[in-house]
């Protein structure tokens, strides 16, 4: 992919980013996700697009709308300019990419499933393209036994051979499991990161599958930022709204966040099928799930059968919350 960053994005990562380049200190004034939605409106309200704010009539078109906007606050950080070329280029050498949702190659998945809650934001390595593919998200616990491991290691070779994108958080455990499952078997696999997205490019297990194309590392935080619990909670949505379905391998009861991200599924978001392991030991936190509407795995044991599983709709029903079922359609 091209590493050139349109004007829009740059626009947009001066509002929005915290623009970390070695340990300098960021702005703490940067738009939060909400700030930015209501800018942007704006802004397509009067037929402006962010990278207008970048030119000599910044001001006053901040002042067309001085009663909704703070106009001395955006002109501030629009004056990043000099550590937004050093963010850039720092990215660069790490073949690190950025897009925007003012960018024709943002994510269609996200825009359309997730609307404002998607990332203004995305930073990335690797083929961006794989992005619209769908394919399975498999997640699950970090700390679980070698035969859940192998389990998924299973299902990840069999989604590649299925010719379908393995979707997951790249955390250890499940998620780098199915990972590790699909790309050994020549697969396709978006991992959609909460933190050190710069770190994982440079890591010699991704560096091969990211010049073969198979592996894509995407993040809506800053390439450089660290673990943050609430980053790692948000990053679910992105996760979903990439796949066709989801697998739950594992969960805890009513804590951690592949929990919560199954949960927001099931009683608020509904964007895909989600279903949960259904053989072996499945536990309280499986059985809770499916309870809340999770469909049981039905084990495919070949890539049709696999395919098969990934084609089922969902319809939400709308009643009262965690008593909502999804209806299925088998197209």
């Amino acid at each position: 992919m091209n590493n050139s960053v349109s004007e829009n994005t740059q626009a947009i990562l001066l509002l929005t980013a915290p623009l970390i380049v070695g340990h300098e200190a960021y702005s703490s004034e940067m738009l939060s996700q909400g700030e930015y939605n209501r800018l942007e409106k704006i802004l397509q309200e009067k037929q402006h697009e962010p990278a207008d704010l970048l030119g000599p009539e910044a001001e006053e078109i901040l002042s067309q709308f001085h009663s909704i906007v703070d106009s001395p606050r955006i002109m501030r950080l629009l004056g990043r300019g000099f550590l937004l070329s050093q963010a850039i280029e720092r990215w660069h050498a790490r073949s690190i990419w950025v897009i925007s949702r003012a960018d024709l190659d943002y994510p269609a998945l996200l825009k359309i499933r997730l609307k404002d809650a998607a990332p203004v934001v995305l930073y990335g390595c690797g083929d961006n393209s794989v992005l619209n593919s769908g394919g399975l998200a498999i997640v699950g616990s970090r700390h679980v036994d070698n035969d859940l491991i192998e389990y998924t290691e299973t299902i990840g070779r069999l989604t590649a051979m299925a010719g379908k994108t393995v979707v997951s958080g790249g955390a250890r455990g499940i998620d780098q499991a199915a990972m590790r499952g699909a790309l050994q078997s020549g697969g396709r696999v978006i991992g959609a990161l909460a933190d050190s997205l710069e770190r994982l490019t440079l890591a010699r297990d991704s560096r091969e599958f990211l010049i073969n194309e198979q592996l894509v590392l995407i993040s809506a935080y800053d390439p450089a930022a660290g673990f943050n619990v609430g980053h790692a909670m948000q990053r679910n949505k992105i996760i979903y709204a990439l796949a066709d379905a989801a697998l739950i391998v594992s969960s805890d009861y009513e804590s951690g966040g592949t929990w919560a991200g199954a949960i927001e599924q099931l009683e608020k978001l509904r964007i895909i099928p989600v279903y949960a392991r259904s053989d072996g030991e499945i536990g309280k936190g499986l059985q809770a799930l499916t309870s809340k509407g999770a469909l049981p795995w039905p084990n495919p044991s070949s890539p049709e059968a696999l395919a098969e599983a990934l084609s089922v709709k969902v319809s939400p029903v709308r009643g009262a919350p965690g008593q909502g079922k999804l209806p299925l359609t088998i197209e």
